[in-house]
């Protein structure tokens, strides 16, 4: 079986570091329940939301550059499952050196073959054209994300799709802990 991967959200838990520093930026009357749910949507999204200016969102950036990868823990259970899986790439909205950074800190990137970051000048999702790029070149077999936004392009390719902590009429399986995936028939229908 061949994965693809978002990352924020779904490899790693990473909202909550994204909420305290939204929180530090709005200050602490804005409640971080909101701030995490508008995060989950999309960056751009709690970005629109809470009308950042540009310099709220230099501070933002600031901020994020201090992340270390300690700040950014993986979520229970997934090792097993990229190690099940026969090849994993991962397609982000992230810089290739903040992911590398994190994959090499959990001694996680032996487990890709491949990834499309910010870097390498695809359109962003829902555009389906890093998708399609990845799935010429590994015939991918499930795309696994916590957002719409991260199943839209593989539904569009005819790849089944996992979501991640949420919920969407347009993911063929839901997982809300990763334990879960060997009890699932996930592996079994995909491995035919």
């Amino acid at each position: 079986m061949n994965i693809l991967w978002d990352f924020d959200g779904t490899l790693f838990d990473t909202y909550p570091v994204y909420t305290n520093i939204f929180s530090q930026v709005l200050g602490e009357t804005v409640d971080k329940r909101e701030i995490y749910g508008k995060l989950k949507i999309s960056y751009s999204h709690a970005i629109h939301f809470y009308d950042i200016s540009s310099e709220q969102e230099e501070e933002i950036k600031k901020l994020k550059k201090n992340i270390s990868p300690e700040d950014m823990k993986p979520f229970n259970g997934v090792e097993g499952i990229l190690n099940f899986a026969n090849k994993n790439v991962i397609v982000t909205h992230k810089s290739r050196e903040g992911v590398v950074g994190i994959l090499k800190y959990y001694g996680w990137d032996k487990y890709f073959v491949d990834m499309v970051t910010s870097d390498d000048g695809f359109p962003r999702k829902p555009n389906p054209s890093a998708y399609k790029h990845l799935h010429e070149k590994y015939r991918i077999d499930l795309a696994i994300g916590d957002r719409e936004l991260d199943l839209l392009p593989a539904k569009e390719l005819g790849i089944s799709t996992c979501i991640f902590q949420n919920q969407t009429d347009i993911a063929d399986y839901q997982l809300q802990d990763y334990t879960e995936f060997f009890n699932t028939n996930i592996p079994e229908k995909l491995n035919m």
